[in-house]
């Protein structure tokens, strides 16, 4: 990398500050284009007038000097903090343009970062994460995996299997020497016990996940049943529309709620009925889809009805599921104690659209008990868990052919490969296009 790269590291349009990053081995030299005779102490901040290249005044800000290689890049670095002006900050663009440098592309400081060794490729995507984290739990997960959590957790299991590996290449490069007759056969227990490991790190693989994008939850049930009404009250505003006529919803309605410090999805969708309209056809065919995957469904039926229409959802719910009974205000009709017969396994409770303080309280509660956990995550983005999934099959294959050392170690040594490209220490340039396209220019 020999050339300077730049880019604006705060958001565009009017603010009291606005910080301007430089990398690469040209950045004193475009400090001293912007008229600086030198740079400033080493991460200290120092006053400084900056002119353009013809001597204009672009503005008078705070320059900081990072010299390679104890900078974020690893690379010489300085930082702008001029005034949030648009004018301000174009000037000094068009100025460092004019000096030699070009603009970043998305995620290219932290890609530096990581190439140069500041930053292993997990750690790169927790910086990601973090900028886009909107709950507490989110920035809890990415600063555990900024700081080395989830490359602690993937060292470990790649060490013991560079144990196992060590047993079983000793089989084959020595088969003459005073070597256990047994030593392959001794591989078998850190193998099956770190099989044991992964498939419980992939059991738990949507926690993470779930923790970043959202838990999702979905209000299901039949047409009036007060799905919308529902919805309304637990984000504690009018997001959806509420009318008595039936079908009123024809999409599904997704909105952000934050429930003990957890993002979480919550969806209001098309009543679930059987239908000749097209639009109201495709609605239902989203809301079940939608619902099918959604980590928790809220099945709300009308506890003062007695028409069985609530039996049109019956076949989404899953057994840790809730049964809402809604209307609880009004006497209560013969769909109240066929849906109680129906699913006895799920949690059921009475609620009114007015009242909804219990409900918040045990989803609450619910997502707490599904999120949390004694350790971190093992898979926060989809390239971890098919990266686990690869070295699971390869230790799936290995135990199988013990046998035959030579192959069992060649699928640990592929095992041990794939927990390495976690880190990247072991990876390729389209994944690491992959990952940094998602940065935001200027990180």
């Amino acid at each position: 990398m020999t050339d300077t790269i730049f880019a604006p590291a705060t958001a565009p349009g009017r603010a009291a500050v606005a910080v301007v990053r430089i990398s690469g081995p040209a950045t004193a030299a475009a400090l001293a284009a912007l008229g600086l005779r030198r740079p400033p102490g080493p991460r200290r901040a120092a006053l400084r007038t900056l002119r353009s290249p013809q001597g204009a005044v672009i503005d008078r800000g705070l320059v900081l000097w990072f010299p390679g290689p104890s900078s974020y890049t690893g690379e010489d670095s300085a930082e702008l903090h001029l005034h949030g002006g648009l004018a301000v900050v174009a000037a000094a663009t068009q100025a460092l343009l004019d000096s030699g440098l070009r603009l970043a592309e998305p995620g290219e400081f932290t890609r530096r970062a990581f190439e140069n060794g500041r930053l292993d490729l997990d750690q790169a995507e927790a910086v990601a994460d973090l900028v886009d984290a909107e709950t507490d739990a989110q920035a809890r997960q990415a600063l555990g995996q900024l700081e080395g959590a989830l490359g602690e957790r993937y060292d470990h299991w790649r060490r013991q299997l560079i144990e196992a590996l060590a047993q079983l290449e000793a089989a084959v490069d020595f088969p003459d020497e005073d070597v256990p007759a047994d030593v392959a056969a001794r591989a078998r227990e850190p193998i099956e016990a770190l099989l044991t490991a992964l498939e419980a790190a992939l059991a738990d693989e949507a926690r993470g996940r779930r923790i970043r994008d959202g838990y999702r939850i979905a209000i299901i049930g039949a047409p009036n049943a007060g799905k919308s009404s529902l919805f309304n009250a637990l984000l504690g505003r009018d997001a959806a529309i509420v009318t008595p006529i039936p079908g009123a919803t024809r999409d599904v309605i997704e909105a952000p709620l934050v429930l003990s410090g957890y993002k979480v999805l919550l969806a209001d969708m098309a009543g679930l009925r059987d239908t000749v309209d097209p639009v109201e056809v495709e609605g239902v065919r989203r809301a079940r889809a939608w619902a099918a995957e959604a980590d928790l469904r809220l099945w709300l039926v009308d506890g003062s009805a007695s028409d069985g229409a609530w039996r049109l959802a019956a076949d989404l719910l899953q057994p840790r599921d809730m049964v809402l009974l809604n209307k609880a205000d009004l006497a209560e009709g013969a769909d109240a104690a066929a849906v109680r017969a129906a699913a006895p396994q799920a949690q059921a409770l009475s609620v009114s659209a007015g009242g909804v303080a219990g409900l918040l309280a045990g989803l609450s509660d619910r997502v707490t008990a599904d999120l949390s956990g004694a350790e971190f995550p093992a898979v926060t983005r989809a390239r971890h868990r098919g990266l686990l999934e690869a070295a699971r099959d390869h230790l799936r294959r290995a135990l199988g052919s013990l046998e035959e050392p030579e192959l069992a170690a060649e699928d640990v040594r592929l095992a041990a490969r794939a927990l390495g490209r976690v880190a990247g220490r072991i990876g390729a340039e389209d994944v690491l296009d992959l990952v940094f396209a998602s940065f935001c220019i200027g990180k």
